[in-house]
């Protein structure tokens, strides 16, 4: 680890289409060797598809899902005496977003299905309306945080 001053955060700019963050935040992480044009296509896809279904507004059914996927509490382990204790903590608002993303591409990719566009707008309209994979793992670490409330005042 560094012990120089933390590097400062860099924003990410909207994406072209939609001018939004989220959406341009959601094509950075979806791209693999620096494709951005393919995870553009993969999004904005998924988004069209999200319409064609009967969705209002494809970025307000984005945003719905990422809200619903964000987690609020999570377990980290601290080591205290010879044990290690699961400790919850709130989570920060940045690393939340980062997650709930990190969640909703991952159970889009493990979904059956034929494109990935497919797959990410299944996964997109499940999530916002509160069920699928990813509200799952999100009331799994809330579970798992309210588990071992116990052991909060280990938090520091």
């Amino acid at each position: 680890m560094s012990r120089r001053a933390r590097a400062a955060k860099r924003e990410t700019p909207p994406d072209a289409k939609y001018h939004n963050v989220t959406v341009a935040k959601i094509i950075n992480k979806i791209m693999i060797c620096g494709k951005k044009s393919t995870a553009e296509g993969i999004i904005y896809d998924a988004l069209d598809i999200l319409e064609r279904e009967g969705a209002k507004t494809q970025v307000n059914v984005l945003e719905q899902a990422v809200k619903n996927a964000t987690p609020l509490l999570e377990v980290k382990p601290r080591r205290v005496g010879g044990a290690t204790y699961q400790v919850p903590m709130e989570v920060r608002p940045d690393r939340s977003l980062s997650l709930a993303i990190r969640w909703l591409l991952k159970s889009a990719k493990a979904r059956t299905g034929k494109f990935m566009a497919e797959k990410l707008a299944a996964e997109l309209g499940d999530a916002s309306k509160g069920q699928g994979a990813t509200i799952k793992k999100r009331d799994d670490t809330h579970k798992m945080a309210e588990a071992n409330r116990a052991f909060a005042h280990y938090r520091w």
